[in-house]
Parts: C-alpha cells; sequence; structure tokens
C-alpha cells in the first residue's frame, strides 16, 4: 500500500504498511487471513516489493493510495494486481499502525506532502496485527469451503495484542478462553 504524492519536491513515499498473507495466491484478499508486519518477510525481504510498488506508482501517477498484491516464490517476485486505489486493507492497516491513511490520502491528493502530515517513513509494530475472516459456512449448509479467487467471507476481525488466537477463534465461532489481558479485537460485518 503505497501513499505518495510523486512530481513534487516531497521526496518521501512511506508505505502505508506490508501485509502477509497467510494463505497461497490465489485466494481472494478479502478472504485471506493477513498479519502485518509480515511474519517470514524481514524489512530487507521487502525493499524488492517497496521498490517495484514506488516505480509502478510513479508510472501510474498515482496521487494518495495504491494498493498492490505480490507472491513471492523464492526470491522472486510477482505482480499479481495493482490498484491505484485505497483498498478494504487501509482500515485494517490504519488501526495496526495508528494512522489514519485514508484522510492522510485525501490531503496529499488537496495538495499537501507527507512531510507536513508527519508521515515520514513505514511503521513496523512491534506487535503482530492479524485479520481474519468470518464466513458464513456454519449458517449456509453444504457450502463449499474451499477459498478461490471469488470472495466469500461476510465480514472480518482484528487483533492487535502480542498473541494472534485471537482473530482466528473469533472467526471460526469459538470461545475466547482465556482472554488477553488488554484484548483489543475489532469486528467489522
Amino acid at each position: 500500500m503505497s501513499l505518495q504524492r510523486p512530481g513534487t519536491r516531497d521526496a518521501i513515499r512511506p508505505l502505508g504498511g506490508i501485509l502477509e498473507h497467510i494463505e497461497f495466491a490465489g485466494v481472494h484478499s478479502g478472504d485471506a487471513a493477513m498479519v502485518l508486519p509480515p511474519h517470514t518477510l524481514s524489512k530487507r525481504s521487502s525493499t524488492p516489493s517497496a521498490d517495484y510498488t514506488h516505480a509502478m506508482a510513479k508510472e501510474l501517477k498515482v496521487i494518495g493510495l495504491m494498493n498492490v498484491q505480490y507472491a513471492v516464490k523464492g526470491e522472486t517476485v510477482y505482480v499479481l494486481e495493482v490498484n491505484p486505489r485505497a483498498s478494504r486493507t487501509v482500515p485494517f492497516v490504519s488501526k495496526a499502525i495508528g494512522k489514519p491513511l485514508a484522510q492522510m490520502a485525501a490531503k496529499v491528493m488537496a495538495g499537501k506532502t507527507l512531510k507536513q502530515l508527519g508521515f515520514t517513513g513505514e511503521i513496523w509494530p512491534k506487535y503482530w496485527a492479524v485479520k481474519e475472516s468470518v464466513f458464513p459456512f456454519n449458517r449456509f449448509h453444504g457450502q463449499d469451503i474451499l477459498l478461490s479467487p471469488e470472495m466469500r467471507s461476510t465480514g472480518e476481525v482484528m487483533d492487535s495484542t502480542p498473541t494472534s488466537a485471537p482473530p482466528t477463534q473469533v472467526a471460526d465461532g469459538r470461545k475466547l478462553s482465556p482472554a488477553p489481558v488488554r484484548p483489543r479485537v475489532y469486528q467489522r460485518q
């Protein structure tokens, strides 16, 4: 997710966040469990994706938010899709990093610089932020439960505590036990 204003003296181009999908490529991003920061990619190994994102944003003349989905196999990075707009992951990333990305993007589109907005570098939280999808399979018996490019989820849960258990438990209907010390779970449906 890129937030930038190319073509200005503002050379600051931080990424809003790099989410890692838990599922394999091909599962709709709305159905994928995601974690921020990435759990198998280091900051250093994320550099090629960031460079590609900045190059595409510049070429597409994107001002504001842009969503890019990559697949990584070994050392090879594949671009799956580029959306020069905000996506459903923006609220999740905003909550995870504590920055209102959509609001900041609107201000950038209106002429503000990222430096003026105080967003001058990537934020890598010191905790795991996990998004899990909620599926209606327990209400619609007989439905195919295999995840695919077709989105099937009807909501999402988020956990930003040091443990990643609550969102998956909430998403599949289990009770949270024992409860985290200071849970911060958000649910959107």
